[in-house]
């Protein structure tokens, strides 16, 4: 972005030391809206990477997905290790039931997405559930990837 030097002055003869030399006053936007325009590219194509959270593998089920909703939904993570979290902040067991029920208390729906890892006990998930449950949230969705099994007899 500069300021250039804009000669005025009549036809093909140049006078030595007697052009008018004037400062001009435009500034050249075009790096300007190409940088812009760049970011923007960058942007876009980062975000949907930047909602990744803590890297679980989830059963494979034939279950069609649910319908979209208008509040962000709860989440809450089993990972492998066992570790529990609550939307991507790392929550005590102990304090999970009184958590849930303030935000409970704070929310319209009453919906939420378990997320456990396939290597998570059965007992652990049902362990959750129940703490799900006494937080105030009845409507418990549990998260998997498709693909899997179908279990009519049909194979995959």
């Amino acid at each position: 972005m500069g300021a250039g030097v804009v000669e005025r002055g009549g036809g093909g003869k140049r006078r030595r030391g007697h052009a008018k030399r004037k400062p001009m006053s435009e500034i050249n936007v075009t790096p300007f809206v190409d940088v812009m325009l760049v970011l923007l590219i960058i942007f876009m194509v980062a975000a949907p990477l930047m909602t990744v959270g803590v890297p679980i593998e989830l059963p494979k089920t034939a279950a069609t997905p649910l319908p979209g909703e208008e509040e962000e939904p709860l989440t809450l993570v089993i990972s492998e290790d066992g570790v529990l979290l609550l939307q991507e902040v790392e929550i005590e067991r102990d304090a999970l039931v009184p958590k849930l029920r303030a935000i409970a208390a704070e929310r319209q729906d009453d919906k939420v997405f378990l997320r456990a890892d396939a290597s998570v006990s059965y007992g652990e998930v049902m362990q959750v559930m129940g703490a799900l449950n006494a937080g105030g949230f009845r409507n418990i969705g549990l998260v998997t990837d498709g693909g899997g099994p179908k279990l009519d007899g049909q194979g995959q």
